[in-house]
């Protein structure tokens, strides 16, 4: 257990063992007060706790924070697909659920980043007693999944298929995993996925860079990118139980946001929240103006405010 500087809130890194397998997650804010509401902090693909590094301390001075490193990301085991777990929205929220109840001991505010906002949805569903709320971050809208593939254009549909089978091939997808995990590689992706350029610090990327040098990493990011089945964005808002906030960063060129406001039709979505100047993860690049989000829901969702 360490303790991580995170101004004068403190996050403490932890290790939850979940199924035989090893959780990293992190902690702050007055952990004890069941007063304050409890937030869970959901990352994106290939990203980390350390994805949330400057929202912990503001949102820890209004709750209780939790950071979980999903399986297969992060501090977390890696385990290969196939061996006592499969790589799939069900899994991850099957491991929030159990997080929630085991270690944050109740219901919690999920929030979640990309493909994090269709887990935390995912949860919603699968244990509504444990989901005060979900807030969606730039929204995974999951273009590949096999039933919205068949509306893409003929090339792009074929394309991905080709490269998911190519990606079946073990010293293909090693080699194809050794040229994504380097430095400039990542420091070039994260510069289509963020407007401000200043934000892709050297942090940023060995943040990203650390797990990827793992034993089991290549294998995960295979299993993910030959994922088409699984639910949609929309499957999920037409049956979720609780209240959604929509957060948008304006910019984003893989979420687009056009698409994203077709999200806000379900009766479930209660606000649609843009970030003017921020790409695909406002709340790594604009924290800023995120912050003052999350913690007015937050402060409305604790038993005194």
């Amino acid at each position: 257990m360490t303790d991580v500087a995170l101004g004068h809130k403190s996050s403490i890194e932890q290790t939850w063992l979940w199924r035989g397998h090893k959780i990293n997650y992190q902690a702050a804010g007055e952990l004890h007060d069941l007063n304050r509401a409890a937030v869970v902090l959901i990352h994106g693909f290939g990203a980390s706790v350390g994805h949330w590094r400057k929202n912990i301390p503001a949102l820890a001075e209004v709750s209780r924070v939790f950071a979980i490193d999903l399986i297969g990301f992060g501090g977390s085991d890696k385990p290969k697909p196939r061996q006592g777990i499969d790589y799939t929205f069900e899994t991850w929220a099957m491991l929030i659920a159990d997080f929630c109840r085991e270690v944050v001991g109740g219901a919690a505010v999920l929030v979640g980043n990309s493909i994090g906002a269709i887990a935390a949805m995912q949860t919603a569903i699968l244990a509504p007693d444990l989901v005060q709320k979900t807030v969606l971050i730039n929204c995974s809208l999951r273009l590949l999944q096999e039933e919205k593939r068949l509306t893409l254009p003929w090339s792009r549909r074929v394309g991905s298929q080709f490269v998911q089978r190519l990606l079946q091939n073990r010293s293909i997808a090693q080699f194809f995993f050794n040229q994504v995990r380097r430095p400039k590689t990542v420091r070039n992706i994260l510069l289509q996925a963020y407007v401000r350029p200043e934000a892709v610090t050297d942090e940023l990327v060995d943040i990203l860079l650390k797990p990827a040098q793992d034993s089991g990493a290549v294998d995960v990011f295979v299993a993910f990118v030959s994922y088409s089945q699984g639910p949609t964005p929309e499957g999920l808002l037409a049956q979720l139980p609780c209240e959604a906030i929509l957060i948008w960063g304006e910019q984003d060129p893989w979420e687009p946001i056009e698409l994203g406001r077709e999200l806000a039709k379900f009766s479930c979505v209660s606000e649609f929240i843009t970030i003017p100047n921020a790409g695909h993860c406002p709340q790594d690049e604009a924290p800023e103006a995120v912050n003052p989000i999350l913690i007015d829901i937050l402060k409305a969702s604790s038993i005194i405010q």
